[in-house]
């Protein structure tokens, strides 16, 4: 490829990391992001609810002291890392200047892929890796040495330690191409050792995971008896156009009906229809396929660009676009001040009636996104106030216990030099940290009941109320109580407070 095509790749990869670097910290630390941190404080092969590589990279962000720049730098990187696969994508199917530009203000600006790229989570290692696959793919499909077959297992096994999801991804990519006479490029020793690759990267995690009775089974398990939003095909269709902005899905939906008209390219459009078909049947959340949408976007822009050939239409295309995005890219990127995104969002809400929750929740007035972003710091002064202000006699036995992982990373997070005692909680890899050595004589209980049930502690009393009104509602006015006298210690009922979900 031309040296200007490169550059071209790489001017769209260091403009939308430079503007995800300016959107990206404001608000505060996400719920889950703060969890990553602390579970990458504690390194291991897996967790019970996500594989390894997210909570090292989070804790890894925050090795020279909090900061949330630092953090969503990580997010950025893979935004850009997105956008640059995406133009090298459309170029290596002869798409022109106009095909990449399109195709990275797309990608860059649709919403759930900005979401991505602007959290540090799962879904941000999908964000650039799915798409380096399937350009692997095509240069293998086009003739291109079979040993790129280690690459994408490489690229696979490395996915598969950001987000399980991907195995998905890969069946849908194998029936696309045992469907399609690209078949022809199993037939090489080099599909099978880039299987291996990728089987071997993943396998310290599958060890992991299968050591522990499988918690990710539970979890999984867990979000389908009421915690996740249960959608019908046709609704969570409805919910990939909005997630993806109704203004600009018709993009990809013409990247795959262009591929399933192709026929060197129909193996990609039968995966897209697969893994949206496996997402509906298992009732995934409806953002779990949407690190597939870019290498679509990629498809329908060359499929707009061969159809659109009148200059001025080309250019007053690119121009329409970010205007058709705007209007969603506030909800998606932390860039209003507080006050406006609170109207703003009211003012979405109102007008059009719509709800993109994937989980079953009182819906919050930011939406959760942002929502889970506001608070945490208070939480943590607030509790570490109520622990000093104990005698020290309790303090010494004390402990605090949360009924989530949000709050109780939150707590360890915010008091990192203090002398708070453990933070324990029942929720996912909380519980299996266990009790650290903590007898539980006097429990500082946050959003929870005193653990082990109404007869386990003689004497309990909420001592404050927290107040969030920019959180999501069940994290507003929690109960903080005192939990004294237990009738046994904490290992004697831990295993009654678990909960996966």
């Amino acid at each position: 490829m031309s040296d200007r095509y490169l550059r071209l790749a790489w001017a769209a990869a260091g403009i939308t990391f430079f503007l995800h670097l300016l959107a990206n910290p404001h608000y505060g630390f996400f719920r889950d992001e703060l969890y990553f941190i602390i579970c990458g404080r504690h390194p291991s092969w897996g967790y019970v609810d996500q594989p390894p590589l997210v909570p090292l990279i989070a804790a890894g962000s925050q090795l020279f002291g909090i900061s949330l720049l630092a953090l969503r730098a990580t997010a950025a990187l893979c935004a850009a890392g997105s956008v640059f696969v995406i133009v090298r994508i459309v170029t290596q199917l002869g798409g022109g200047r106009f095909a990449e530009i399109f195709a990275a203000i797309v990608v860059a600006l649709t919403p759930v892929l900005a979401v991505f790229g602007t959290q540090v989570g799962p879904d941000m290692v999908g964000l650039w890796l799915w798409p380096l696959a399937a350009l692997y793919l095509l240069r293998i499909a086009d003739g291109a040495s079979p040993r790129l077959w280690l690459a994408v297992g490489a690229v696979l096994g490395v996915s598969f330690e950001g987000k399980y999801s991907v195995v998905f991804f890969a069946v849908a990519l194998a029936i696309g191409l045992a469907l399609t006479k690209e078949r022809r490029i199993f037939a090489t020793p080099f599909f099978w050792y880039g299987a291996l690759v990728g089987v071997a990267i993943a396998l310290p995690n599958l060890l992991w995971q299968i050591a522990h009775d499988l918690p990710m089974l539970s979890v999984l398990e867990a979000g389908q008896h009421g915690k996740n939003v249960i959608l019908s095909p046709l609704s969570y269709l409805v919910q990939e156009i909005l997630l993806t902005n109704p203004l600009l899905a018709w993009i990809w939906i013409v990247g795959i009906v262009s591929a399933l008209r192709t026929a060197a390219l129909r193996w990609l459009g039968i995966a897209a229809l697969v893994m949206l078909a496996e997402m509906m049947l298992l009732r995934g959340k409806n953002y779990y396929p949407a690190d597939i949408y870019s290498i679509y976007i990629a498809l329908g822009a060359l499929a707009i660009a061969r159809s659109l050939t009148v200059r001025w239409g080309r250019i007053a295309l690119v121009c329409a676009t970010p205007i058709l995005a705007a209007w969603m890219i506030p909800v998606a990127v932390p860039i209003l001040p507080t006050p406006q995104i609170l109207a703003y969002t009211a003012f979405l809400r109102n007008a059009l009636h719509l709800s993109v929750a994937s989980e079953n929740h009182k819906v919050a007035r930011l939406g959760q996104d942002f929502a889970d972003m506001h608070g945490w710091p208070r939480l943590a002064a607030t509790v570490a106030s109520i622990y000093a202000a104990l005698p020290p006699s309790e303090r010494a036995g004390a402990a605090i216990f949360t009924d989530n992982y949000g709050e109780a990373s939150a707590i360890a997070f915010f008091n990192p030099t203090s002398a708070l005692p453990p933070v324990l909680s029942g929720h996912n890899q909380y519980w299996l940290w266990g009790t650290h050595g903590a007898s539980g004589a006097t429990i500082v209980a946050v959003d929870s009941r005193c653990p082990g049930g109404a007869g386990f502690y003689a004497r309990q009393r909420i001592v404050a109320r927290f107040s969030n009104p920019l959180g999501m509602p069940y994290e507003d006015d929690l109960p903080i109580r005192l939990c004294r006298k237990p009738r046994g210690t904490l290992a004697d009922i831990w295993s009654s407070v678990r909960h996966y979900n």
